[in-house]
C-alpha cells in the first residue's frame, strides 16, 4: 500500500470542499488570507482520518466531507496563530500569513477559519443529534488546543517542567485534534458510542506519538531532509521530552538555549543524548503509544480503510520530517 497515495485520493475531495465551503468573497483580502495556508496544501492527515474513520465504519466520503473540511480549517487556524506567537516568518516554504497581511490581518484570517469550521460542520448530512455531538467535540477540541498552547508558552519561562506536564501539553496541542478527527468521522459514519470512543482514544494516542516523535526527528534527521538545522529545539531551549529526560539525568547540554551552535557542538549534544538513552527512551515511548492506539481499532472489522488507518498510525513514527 502507498499511504501517501491513499491520502492524496481523499485530499482531492478535501481540496474541492475547501473551494466550495470557503469561497473567496468580500472582503476579498480577508478570504485570500484565510485561504492562503489551506490552499498551500500540507499533508491533509487530519481530514483524511475523518474520511477513513467513516469508511472504516461502513460509510463514505459524502457523509463526512464538510466535517473533514472543518477539521482542516481548525488545523490551519492554529498554524496561523502559532506563527504569530512564535514569530515564525515561514510556513510551508512561503511567507507566513502575518508576514503577508500583517498581524491584525492574520488574527482575523485565523478567526475566520475557526468560525467557518463550525459553520461548515453544520452542513454535514445525517441526524441532527450526531451533528450536534460533533460540534460539541470540535468546540472542546479547540478549547483544549488553546490550553495546550498556553502551557507551551508558559513552559518557556520554567526550568521544572515534568514529563507528565509535557505529555499533557502535547496531548492538548496535537493529540486531541487527531482524536476528534477519528471520532467525528466515526459518529457521522453511523458508529456506536463504543466504536466512536475507541476511535477517539486511538486518535489521541497516535497524535501524542506524532508530537513525541518530532523530538526524535529533530535530533536524528540530516539537515537536508529535515529542512532546518538539526538540534534546533535544543538550541532554542525547548522543553522537549528528550531534553526533559536528559536534564533530569544530569546531562550537561551546553547548546541548550544557546540560540546557535556549530555542527561539532550539535553532534556532541546528540552523542550525549544517545549515551544517556534519552533519544531511545522517547522513541520507545512513541512506539508504545502507536501500538496501543492501533490495538483500539480492533473494535471494527478488517477493511481497506482500517488497514490505511493502521498505516497512518505507523506513519507517525516512521516519517523523517
Amino acid at each position: 500500500m502507498d499511504l501517501i497515495e491513499e491520502i492524496k485520493k481523499r485530499s482531492v475531495y478535501v481540496d474541492k470542499g475547501i473551494e466550495e465551503y470557503l469561497p473567496i468573497a468580500k472582503p476579498y483580502e480577508l478570504y485570500k488570507a484565510a485561504r492562503y495556508l489551506p490552499d498551500a496544501g500540507g499533508k491533509r492527515l487530519r481530514p483524511a482520518t475523518v474520511i477513513l474513520a467513516a469508511e472504516a465504519v461502513g460509510s463514505d466520503i459524502a457523509t463526512v466531507l464538510p466535517a473533514a473540511v472543518a477539521v482542516e480549517l481548525v488545523h490551519n487556524f492554529t498554524l496561523v496563530h502559532d506563527d504569530i506567537m512564535d514569530r515564525d516568518d515561514v510556513r510551508r516554504g512561503m511567507p507566513a500569513v502575518h508576514i503577508k497581511w500583517g498581524e491584525a490581518g492574520a488574527i482575523l484570517a485565523g478567526d475566520t477559519l475557526y468560525s467557518k469550521a463550525f459553520e461548515i460542520l453544520t452542513h454535514a448530512p445525517g441526524e441532527p443529534e450526531r451533528i450536534l455531538k460533533c460540534i460539541d467535540i470540535l468546540s472542546k477540541t479547540c478549547r483544549d488546543i488553546c490550553e495546550g498552547q498556553w502551557m507551551d508558552v508558559e513552559f518557556e519561562g520554567r526550568t521544572d517542567v515534568t514529563e507528565e506536564e509535557y505529555i499533557e501539553m502535547i496531548e492538548k496541542k496535537t493529540g486531541v485534534l487527531y482524536a476528534a478527527s477519528l471520532k467525528i468521522g466515526a459518529i457521522l459514519g453511523g458508529a456506536s458510542n463504543e466504536v466512536a470512543d475507541a476511535f477517539y482514544e486511538c486518535g489521541r494516542l497516535i497524535g501524542i506519538a506524532f508530537q513525541i516523535y518530532d523530538d526524535v526527528i529533530d535530533m536524528t534527521t540530516p539537515e537536508e531532509v529535515l529542512g532546518k538545522v538539526r538540534g534546533s529545539d535544543l538550541m532554542e531551549g525547548k522543553k522537549t521530552l528528550i531534553a526533559i529526560h536528559a536534564l533530569n539525568k544530569g546531562v550537561e547540554l551546553k547548546i541548550f538555549g544557546k540560540g546557535e551552535a556549530t555542527v561539532e557542538e550539535i553532534n556532541e549534544a546528540v552523542r550525549l543524548l544517545e549515551e544517556a538513552g534519552s533519544i531511545d527512551y522517547v522513541r520507545d515511548l512513541a512506539l508504545s503509544y502507536v501500538a496501543n492506539g492501533k490495538e483500539l481499532l480492533n473494535v471494527v472489522e478488517d477493511s481497506e480503510a482500517k488497514s490505511i488507518l493502521l498505516a497512518v498510525a505507523d506513519y507517525m513514527i516512521t516519517r523523517s520530517y
